[in-house]
């Protein structure tokens, strides 16, 4: 298992992303961003599947 990232609190997504916490939290309220799962009452984020949300946002967008 030494293959699979750690996954990710939301101040990990916010560095990654370059956006602050509140941010997210917004995107949250509004069902966007990366997909992230509850783990407990914390949530979190696997690195790939936010790389891959990245990677498919449409450039003509921004």
């Amino acid at each position: 298992m030494a293959d699979i990232e750690p996954l990710w609190g939301v101040d990990d997504l916010s560095a990654f992303l370059g956006v602050p916490v509140h941010t997210i939290r917004g995107w949250r309220s509004k069902n966007y961003g990366p997909p992230a799962r509850k783990v407990g009452k914390h949530l979190r984020w696997d690195p790939a599947k936010v790389r891959e949300w990245f990677h498919g946002l449409d450039q003509d967008a921004a």
